[in-house]
């Protein structure tokens, strides 16, 4: 019973993802979908994004929490329009929260949306939302062997942010155990070294996201 109330939860949503995902196509918005931990840095990986975009496309950010709106009023001091969900309890954001938030924005003003998901490496993973790219970060304070602990989330990522990479002589973090524990599930997935504290390798991420929203376009 348990399975079938699973399957059924998700064909709805997968239905409500492709009408969302034909909204962004006509509108010409290119969506993240950003999933990590929390306190992996999503919020801070956001804004450093926004600044490097800004002036070369138009911004909007969707916030998903479970409760709060601390996150949604740091985003908004760049001066993009933020739109909080807060889920009242659900461990991940959904196609219908998505859908029923996308009316309060210009869509035919926006190049880039950016959803943060909420703080969790399981629950996101299973359900899409109409996104182009699902983006995961991984901090390295988390450690190194989480590709292995959470494999659905790694292998259902499109591109990977290895996080905090400052930090890599304070810890037994180790790139070449991550490497091989990431590829082991997904050869083709794309990889970028991060730091939002020191800006390291941001403009290599910048660099690529434009290239592939100008593709899309």
């Amino acid at each position: 019973m348990e399975i079938k109330i699973l399957e059924s939860v998700l064909e709805r949503n997968n239905k409500i993802a492709a009408e969302n995902a034909k909204t962004f196509k006509e509108n010409g918005v290119f969506v993240l979908n950003l999933m990590a931990s929390p306190g992996a840095g999503k919020t801070s990986f956001i804004i450093k994004t926004i600044q490097g975009m800004q002036g070369s496309f138009k911004l909007g950010v969707i916030e998903g929490d479970i409760a709060s709106k601390v996150d949604a009023e740091k985003v908004q001091e760049t001066g993009v329009p933020v739109i909080q969900i807060n889920t009242g309890g659900a461990c991940h954001l959904d196609s219908i929260m998505i859908q029923k938030a996308l009316p309060h924005f210009d869509l035919k003003n926006l190049d880039l949306l950016i959803i943060e998901n909420v703080g969790n490496l399981v629950c996101p993973a299973e359900f899409i939302l109409g996104e182009n790219l699902k983006v995961i970060i991984l901090s390295v304070p988390e450690g190194d062997d989480k590709p292995l602990k959470y494999p659905l989330m790694f292998s259902e990522s499109d591109v990977i942010i290895l996080n905090k990479i400052d930090l890599l002589g304070l810890t037994d973090f180790s790139l070449e155990r991550v490497y091989q524990n990431i590829k082991g599930l997904r050869k083709d997935i794309k990889i970028f070294e991060v730091s939002c504290k020191t800006g390291d390798g941001i403009e290599d991420w910048l660099t690529w996201l434009k290239e592939r929203i100008e593709e899309a376009m």
